[in-house]
């Protein structure tokens, strides 16, 4: 059997690395309507909300890992992962989806060991890092994991520039210029990108490493740079902090969404850098840019994904079982923050009411930092 491409997708928290996945979808699908793409996918915190989503989008087969970082605490279980997707799903492809710390070189090495490992039944694709134009001046200045995932890649695809404009894109490639980043780069349509320049990248990144896979070199602290790179920040997740919530209520309860919203539209970017829920709601917590025209107000479960001021509210549609992270209670939330800001995050969510049932009744809500 032909060996199953992995093609690597990283970038910085909410610089849309979902959303770059789900427009492939629809191309794949019109080339070859059996086509079966199967996504590993690593979030920050305990609650699985865009493998959810991946899984209500007609992708093949989803296996998540939650709570930690892809390309250390968690690089052991990533060949169960694959196995498991080979082995049940048999798919055409695999992308993993990191969470916003990962690595990508140590990440690819571990791809290319694997396939060492499994007599070639893996081939390492490329490694495409998402890039959000309108927000990289501020994490970029602050983030360390942000640079390197710049720097060690195969194609770069500038995201979000369509609300910054051309000077904001320009800055920003300047700015990756000063990274002396020598790679392919394009910029998106309002998050889909050509599947042709996506897949079958073949990039040196890939080849370098798979290269020294081939002469032995397996040991992660001396790979030409790269991996010493992750041994120089061995506190790269400590970049940012998280907290789980969860809120508890009678069965048929729903989350009071005007507060909700309130902490939405209040969450400064500089402290908050994502939020993500799964919740029970009478309808969808409309962000300002929408109306609400023409979405319908069932009462129901639904996902809410937002970053940098903006998000969406999407019913949950899974063909079996929500997933476990979120089941039995009325809301579960991760939020993402930058470092020292969970205590202070902690005591606000605790306090000053976002996060109640709607009703008399506030419910039962328990707030804890995980990272």
């Amino acid at each position: 059997m032909s060996p199953i491409p992995i093609t690597i997708v990283t970038g910085f928290l909410g610089s849309g690395k979902t959303t770059l996945l789900l427009n492939l979808l629809p191309q794949l699908r019109a080339q070859n309507p059996s086509y079966k793409l199967a996504l590993v996918k690593n979030e920050f915190g305990d609650l699985a909300i865009d493998s959810q989503l991946a899984s209500s989008s007609s992708i093949s087969g989803v296996r998540e890992l939650l709570n930690g970082c892809i390309c250390c605490n968690l690089v052991g279980q990533l060949d169960v992962a694959l196995d498991e997707l080979r082995n049940t799903i048999s798919p055409d492809r695999i992308v993993i989806e990191t969470s916003g710390s990962a690595f990508p070189a140590t990440l690819a090495m571990e791809v290319n060991r694997l396939a060492a490992k499994t007599q070639g039944s893996y081939v390492l694709d490329g490694v495409v890092t998402v890039i959000d134009v309108e927000n990289w001046e501020g994490y970029e200045d602050t983030s360390y994991t942000a640079k390197i995932q710049a720097q060690y890649t195969d194609l770069i695809v500038f995201n979000k520039w369509e609300a910054a404009g051309e000077r904001r894109l320009d800055d920003c490639r300047d700015r990756v210029g000063d990274l002396e980043v020598e790679v392919a780069t394009v910029k998106s349509d309002m998050g889909r990108v050509e599947m042709g320049l996506v897949f079958g990248v073949d990039g040196a990144l890939a080849r370098s490493l798979r290269t020294e896979i081939k002469e032995g070199s397996q040991d992660h602290g001396h790979m030409n740079g790269h991996t010493n790179e992750h041994s120089h920040a061995k506190s790269h997740q400590s970049e940012v902090e998280v907290l789980s919530i969860t809120l508890s209520g009678r069965k048929s309860a729903t989350v009071d969404t005007e507060k909700i919203t309130k902490l939405l539209k209040t969450a400064p970017k500089d402290e908050v850098y994502r939020i993500k829920a799964v919740l029970a709601s009478s309808g969808p917590v409309h962000a300002p840019d929408s109306d609400g025209e023409g979405e319908k107000s069932e009462s129901g479960r639904y996902i809410l994904n937002w970053a940098f001021g903006r998000w969406t509210c999407t019913p949950l549609k899974t063909d079996g079982e929500e997933h476990e992270s979120s089941q039995d209670v009325v809301l579960r939330m991760t939020m993402i923050l930058a470092r020292f800001e969970s205590k202070k995050w902690k005591k606000r969510i605790e306090g000053a009411g976002f996060v109640e049932l709607d009703g008399e009744t506030k419910g039962d809500l328990v707030v804890e930092k995980i990272s």
